[in-house]
């Protein structure tokens, strides 16, 4: 069998181009003890991918050139010289921008034959749902009465984030970019108010949406809609960081003036906790998350959308369109 892959040609400079990327068929292999061969069906795109480009140390090692692009997998399992597995499983792991994969064994986990051959696991019940539920709840302590507000509120987490909040009693303010995502945020996922962030009057309209202020701030974004947020934040509010996706792909800094003495002068006398984090650090938390979420999920209370991308060849267009904004909803690959 042969196994197209795509693999990271050269760095970007701002934003990526179909350059960057390089498209090849090569052997499937076969898997050594402790290994498992898989068929990717599901490939999930995210704003993470982009930093993993950049030869910049950081909390995981970049993609080196020449590499397989990195990426989370539902597969299929094909063969397995791995205890844990056998023909036919369907698994989540690391299974990258390409058609098979042979992964350490110990690094997949397997997806109930509840939820069959979907992606579920790639978004609600995974790595998107249990980023909202940790940031939420375990970093943003979240009461209910408060008033919270997330940033990418029709993306893969931001959504989670905004309905989870709704769960717990709170009010939730969304910010997405246009009036469709806007109403399909209000509309379909039930958030009290959507702020258009392209609109003239995005601030103002924002401090009128947040007339007691903001309690928790769910950060995936940063730049213009970060300054918007940090004057209406209360004294002692929380704010997870997930993700600045406004930044991934800039050069250089923003022009002035510096706005860091402004920031530090809100964070001590507002006493605010900014928190960044990374999932691999609340692994204790799985079984809680697992427990919870499929709770929610099989009672209905988590909806959710899908912006799905035919083939794996798709896969760089998928990319560039979620950086640009242009998703709705969770972005996968479907690769078989």
């Amino acid at each position: 069998m042969m196994n197209r892959q795509i693999l990271l040609a050269s760095r970007p400079v701002g934003d990526p181009v179909a350059e960057n990327f390089k498209t090849v068929d090569t052997p499937v292999g076969a898997p050594k003890d402790g290994e498992v061969l898989v068929k990717n069906i599901w490939l999930s795109i995210a704003p993470y991918m982009r930093w993993r480009m950049n030869d910049r140390k950081s909390y995981a090692p970049p993609v080196q050139l020449g590499e397989v692009m990195v990426g989370a997998t539902v597969a299929e399992v094909v063969e397995s010289r791995h205890p844990g597995f056998v023909p036919g499983d369907m698994v989540v792991g690391l299974g990258g921008w390409q058609q098979y994969a042979i992964c350490n064994g110990n690094a997949l986990r397997k997806q109930s034959p509840e939820w069959g051959k979907s992606p579920i696991m790639l978004g609600v019940l995974g790595g998107n749902g249990m980023t909202a539920y940790v940031g939420l709840l375990h970093l943003g302590k979240l009461k209910a009465g408060e008033t919270v507000v997330v940033a990418a509120a029709s993306g893969g987490v931001g959504s989670l984030v905004g309905q989870m909040a709704k769960l717990n009693g709170a009010r939730v303010v969304g910010i997405a970019g246009g009036p469709e995502k806007c109403a399909f945020v209000k509309n379909e996922l039930n958030f009290d108010v959507c702020i258009d962030h392209r609109a003239p009057d995005f601030p103002q309209a924002l401090a009128a949406a947040c007339p007691e202020g903001i309690d928790v701030y769910f950060e995936n974004v940063g730049g213009a809609v970060w300054e918007a947020v940090l004057p209406l934040l209360n004294d002692f509010a929380r704010v997870p960081v997930c993700g600045v996706i406004s930044q991934y792909s800039a050069t250089e800094l923003p022009p002035g003036p510096d706005r860091t003495p402004e920031l530090m002068r809100a964070v001590l006398s507002k006493r605010l906790e900014i928190r960044g984090f990374v999932l691999t650090d609340f692994l204790h938390l799985q079984e809680e998350f697992d427990q919870k979420a499929g709770e929610w999920q099989r009672a209905g209370k988590l909806r959710y959308k899908e912006d799905i991308y035919e083939g794996l060849d798709a896969a760089p267009e998928a990319f560039f369109g979620m950086l640009k904004g242009k998703n709705f909803g969770k972005v996968l690959v479907k690769i078989a």
